[in-house]
């Protein structure tokens, strides 16, 4: 099993290493392999080490799918213009998402990733408060597939492509007749799953303990049978959110603003709230993962700085040498 760290190509949290040497030593020293890379939305610098990134998530726009229809008065409705909506997808039309995703898919390229990450959902700000959705996971799934299969031909990409569950409308890795219809539906050989378990656990709000979530992802993995030798990667964290979507969802809050970024950066608080991303102490988790037998593991876990990431991963570590010990 190859694991890696989830880490933005980003100035910021980059500088929070000495040199590349130093960010390897700490990789090496976590029992990790790699990094999974995300794009910062800078320039890469040309000094990264081979080898270094094993896997790549591409970027994702939270809400797009309108975008892709072509439903021009639901993003007047959001963003009040198009010429506002253009300024926050970079453009207006399916070739805006189409460029931007090519390029991201060249720069996994370079840095020699052996696997990239896609999300396969759609949820608007206000939805992420109401619970109110105006697309049903097939609709996405139906969006995701036209553009995977636009963007991927005509070159041989070297990585698998691997789809990643979430709890909002899309792929949520809890009906298998939707699984099914999204892989047959990607023309691409080289594909799988990325299981994110918090993700998964964010599908059902009353789960109160890990050993719950535990039970919960494997009965998910009963309920697609066949399907789940799909899953050929893991994003390895827990999160037990439900009694705060429970008493923070429904609604819009009192004061939500006009201002776009002002929306944004309460939404984002929001969803951190729901999508906890901490560390896993409890074993019950581990014969699930012996199941699923991933070749990739990435922890992603929250984190503010270097500290932090270290803390929790090696929290993590201590419970996946428990593997030795199981029956």
């Amino acid at each position: 099993m190859i694991q890696s760290i989830s880490l933005p190509l980003y100035s910021d949290t980059l500088r929070e290493y000495r040199d590349w040497a130093d960010l390897q030593q700490e990789v090496r020293a976590l029992g990790c392999d790699g990094i999974e890379a995300i794009w910062g939305g800078e320039a890469i610098p040309e000094e990264l080490p081979a080898g270094l990134v094993q896997g790549y998530h591409l970027m994702f726009f939270h809400d797009w799918v309108d975008l892709w229809n072509g439903n021009w008065p639901a993003l007047k409705e959001k963003y009040g213009t198009l010429e506002q909506a253009s300024a926050v997808y970079g453009g207006l039309g399916r070739e805006t998402l189409l460029r931007q995703y090519r390029d991201d898919l060249e720069r996994a390229k370079r840095l020699g990733a052996e696997y990239v990450v896609f999300h396969v959902s759609d949820v608007s700000m206000e939805e992420c408060f109401t619970y109110r959705f105006s697309h049903t996971n097939d609709q996405v799934i139906t969006a995701a597939v036209e553009l995977i299969n636009e963007l991927l031909p005509g070159k041989q990409w070297p990585f698998a492509f691997l789809v990643e569950n979430q709890w909002w409308p899309g792929f949520t890795f809890t009906d298998p007749r939707q699984t099914e219809r999204l892989l047959d539906g990607i023309r691409y050989a080289n594909k799988g799953i990325l299981l994110d378990t918090g993700h998964l656990m964010n599908c059902c709000t009353e789960l109160r303990s890990q050993s719950e979530g535990a039970a919960y992802i494997s009965a998910m993995l009963d309920r697609h049978g066949s399907l789940s030798a799909m899953i050929r990667g893991v994003h390895f964290h827990q999160s037990l959110s439900g009694p705060y979507v429970q008493s923070h969802t429904g609604r819009l809050p009192e004061e939500w603003p006009e201002e776009f970024g002002q929306r944004f950066s309460i939404n984002y608080a929001h969803v951190l709230q729901i999508d906890q991303h901490r560390p896993w102490t409890d074993p019950a988790i581990l014969p699930v993962l012996e199941r699923i037998a991933p070749t990739w593991l990435t922890h992603e876990l929250t984190s503010r700085a270097r500290a932090e990431r270290v803390q929790a991963v090696e929290i993590q570590q201590i419970l996946l040498r428990k593997r030795e010990n199981i029956p």
